[in-house]
Formats: C-alpha cells, sequence, structure tokens
C-alpha cells in the first residue's frame, strides 16, 4: 500500500500543479447512460438489476458518468478530476494490471477554447506522472480520429464499418497487422484492397516529418477530414515543443481508441522495454485519452460541451513498481512513523505515554509499544525493521536528569538531549534528512 499511496500523491499532485477540482459520481448508472458509448467493448459492461427490476450497471470508467454528470447540471466549464474504482468483465492478468475492479485516474478540461491548448496540456499531464514515477522509457502515441475517418475513405471503407474497423485498428498495439487484416476482411466483410491500403498508412510514425508526408497525399489532403486533422496535429506538435515535452511524443497512425465517443486528438502512454531483474515487461498502455465533443450532447442536446481528457491506468503502475520494489534492496516504508519512544527498563508506561502525547500534540508522527514492560532490544529492532528514523530513549536516570536519548536508528548512534530543547532537535533532524 505504501506504494500506492506514494503513486496517488504523485498523480493527485500533479492534477491539483494544473489547477484541477475534484468530483464524484455514482458507482452505478442507469444501463442507458452507458450503452453504445465504448463500441465492442460494451460487452464488458456489468449489467445489474435492482429491486424494482430498474436497469443499472456498474461503471465502465469515469468519462461517460462526467459527460452526464455535466449535461445535469448544466455546467458549461470545469477543469476536473476524479479518481475511483471502475469496473470491466474482463479477464483478469495481475501480472500486468488488468483486473475488473480497478482504479483511474482522469482528469478532464470541459469547455470551448482555442485548438489544442487544452489537448496539449493532458499530453503534458501524461508526461509530468510517467517522469515523476520514474516507471522507465515511455512514449505518447497521439493521433487524430479526423484522420482515421478520412483515412478510412480514402481507402474504400464504407462509412458504416468506421467504428468497427477502428475497433480492429485499435488491436495492433496487442496483434500483428497480418492478424488485425484477417479479423478486418474475415469477421467485418472489409475488401481485401481495403485492408491493404489500411496497412500502408498504418506503419506510418514520426513528428512534423510526418505531417509532411501526410500533406503530400494528394487524396488524403482531398479529404475534409484529413485536412482538418492535420492542421490539429501540425499545432498539437508544435505546441508539445513549447511544453518541452516532444521527445516523448510520436505522431502514430496506427492509435486509434476503440471507444465511440471520441471526435478530435486521441492520445496512448505506453513504456518502452521495461526491464525488471534482466527481464523485460510488458504491460501495455498505461495512460490513454483523448477528445470527446459529442458525449455531453448525447444526454443534453442544448448543453453540448466540448471536452478532452486523459486518464491514467494506475493499477498497471502500480504492478510495474511494486515488481520492481520487490527486485530491489532499497524497501519502501509501509508506515510514516518519525519517532518511536523506548523504555529502557521495566516501570516507565506512564512516563512514554506523556512523551508519546507531547509528541503528538506537537504533529511529529510518533508510535511506542503496547505492552508495559516491553525488552528493549524488541523495541529497538521494531524501529529498524519499520525504518523509522529516531528513537527516544527514557530510563529511570534520563528521568530524574531531564534529559532523553535520541538515536538515530540507521546509524546507531545516541546523543543526550535535554527534554526542553527535544522538540527543536527532532525538527532539525527530520529536517535534514
Amino acid at each position: 500500500m505504501a506504494i500506492r499511496e506514494k503513486v496517488f500523491d504523485v498523480v493527485v499532485g500533479t492534477f491539483k500543479r494544473h489547477g484541477a477540482e475534484t468530483i464524484d459520481t455514482p458507482v452505478f448508472e442507469l444501463k442507458d447512460t452507458l450503452t453504445g458509448k465504448y463500441g465492442e467493448d460494451s460487452k464488458l459492461i456489468y449489467d445489474l438489476k435492482d429491486q424494482g427490476g430498474e436497469l443499472l450497471a456498474l461503471r465502465y470508467d469515469l468519462t461517460v458518468p462526467f459527460a452526464r454528470y455535466l449535461a445535469m447540471n448544466k455546467i458549461k466549464n470545469i477543469k476536473r478530476y476524479h479518481i475511483a474504482k471502475v469496473y470491466r468483465r474482463d479477464q483478469p492478468q495481475m501480472t500486468k494490471g488488468r483486473y475488473r475492479e480497478f482504479f483511474q485516474c482522469d482528469f478532464d478540461i470541459a469547455g470551448t477554447y482555442d485548438a489544442m491548448i487544452p489537448d496539449v496540456e493532458c499530453v503534458r499531464i501524461v508526461y509530468e506522472i510517467l517522469s515523476k514515477l520514474d516507471v522507465g522509457n515511455f512514449a505518447v502515441k497521439v493521433n487524430h480520429r479526423q484522420i482515421l475517418d478520412g483515412m478510412f475513405r480514402v481507402c474504400g471503407v464504407p462509412s458504416d464499418k468506421f467504428r468497427s474497423i477502428c475497433s480492429s485498428v485499435d488491436k495492433l498495439d496487442k496483434l500483428p497487422w497480418e492478424e488485425v487484416k484477417q479479423e478486418m476482411v474475415n469477421e467485418k466483410g472489409l475488401d481485401d484492397a481495403a485492408a491493404d491500403r489500411i496497412g500502408e498508412y498504418v506503419k506510418l510514425s514520426g513528428g512534423m516529418d510526418l505531417i509532411e508526408t501526410l500533406k503530400q497525399d494528394s487524396q488524403m489532403m482531398a479529404d475534409k477530414d484529413c485536412v482538418s486533422g492535420i492542421s490539429d496535429m501540425e499545432t498539437l506538435l508544435e505546441y508539445c515543443d513549447l511544453y518541452g515535452v516532444q521527445d516523448k511524443v510520436v505522431f502514430d497512425l496506427s492509435l486509434a481508441r476503440g471507444l465511440d465517443y471520441y471526435t478530435g486528438v486521441i492520445y496512448e502512454a505506453v513504456l518502452k522495454g521495461v526491464q525488471i531483474d534482466g527481464e523485460e515487461v510488458s504491460v501495455g498502455s498505461v495512460a490513454g485519452g483523448g477528445r470527446y465533443d459529442g458525449l455531453v450532447g448525447m444526454f443534453d442536446s442544448k448543453n453540448k460541451v466540448p471536452c478532452v481528457g486523459v486518464s491514467i491506468g494506475i493499477e498497471r503502475l502500480f504492478s510495474i513498481l511494486e515488481q520492481k520494489n520487490a527486485k530491489s534492496s532499497t524497501k519502501i516504508r509501509s508506515r510514516d512513523t518519525e519517532v518511536y519512544v523506548v523504555s529502557a527498563h521495566k516501570g516507565l508506561v506512564q512516563e512514554r505515554m506523556k512523551l508519546v502525547t507531547m509528541l503528538w500534540d506537537s504533529n511529529i508522527k510518533t508510535e511506542h509499544s503496547y505492552k508495559k514492560n516491553p525488552k528493549i532490544l524488541v523495541q529497538l529492532q521494531e524501529c529498524e525493521s519499520a525504518g523509522i528514523p529516531l528513537a527516544v530513549v527514557i530510563g529511570g536516570n534520563e528521568i530524574e536528569r531531564g534529559v532523553v536519548k535520541l538515536r538515530d536508528v540507521e546509524l546507531r548512534e545516541e546523543v543526550e538531549v535535554s527534554r526542553d530543547n527535544l522538540l527543536a532537535e527532532i525538527r532539525k533532524r527530520l529536517n535534514s534528512s
């Protein structure tokens, strides 16, 4: 749990640094609220039925409930974060951080603003979180739904197959192209030639060089969706440079994001070659999101609020960091205790209680033994095993002289300190550590 607290602190601190406020939404929604928003992943929604027979469902993500919240409360603009559990009828893979019940950490900006300014801030947030957690080398893939739709048109995909073909392309991070092509052709009825043309495009990735390549493609530039999407991507990449994240951002035409509600920029963060004890660990994407300008309008046609956001796959980050910690000689402390009060011999439980009360009143994280007459060696071993930095040792002689022994637990060094100077000395040592 110590690792989880550290990760949550980094995530929440980042969200707050960017000015977000937090909200909460119910763990279940009306089934109609959730259906039709997730494409082929809708089959992973947990259905419920209340005692009156009303059809409900556990939330699949935090985005659709957020859009419903905006619509119901007539909110036109907000920058919010939400950390809560979501539920999916998936096949759990614990080593990869994939569960049926898991936390999501979402950051969203709702409101009408100039193109790509909110969008690039979401990319910057992913960059800050993954850099701070030191999970290893990563890349943030970016693409645009309008470019995908234009690409499908250029390749000869019927418009009624756009979303299903998009779901197939979304599997390219898990499956080789040949398997994805077979799904398109054999299961979804796409023309073989159209699939081959898609295959040529989804191999392309880069930065501004890819923008220039697409601008030279006469068929793509003849499609208005493509032109609009390419313009957005050019602006986004320029802003990424200004925000200092350009070295981690890759414009990748294979990125699709299978959820139906995305309308503009989409992005996904992936870890590259995570090594733990010499072995490469695969965990898939660790963050994803995009622009969804039409979702709020599905719940209130008079309150169409443009939105963009990102979700941090925190369970996968937990999985990586916990595996790294298990292999490391440096263990993360599970308790925040700063001082342990130790009695040197019997009959000092009341003196210990007086001392811990003084330290608690001074807002110092303090513990002592719950036994009246604990052995001094057992108390000191508890300090070392828990990683508590300081121990205050009291005995009959020290009490008579108005002093205590302040012990550096790691160095096993003690100094006498007067009771009057104890708080100042403890704070001095804690601040310097």
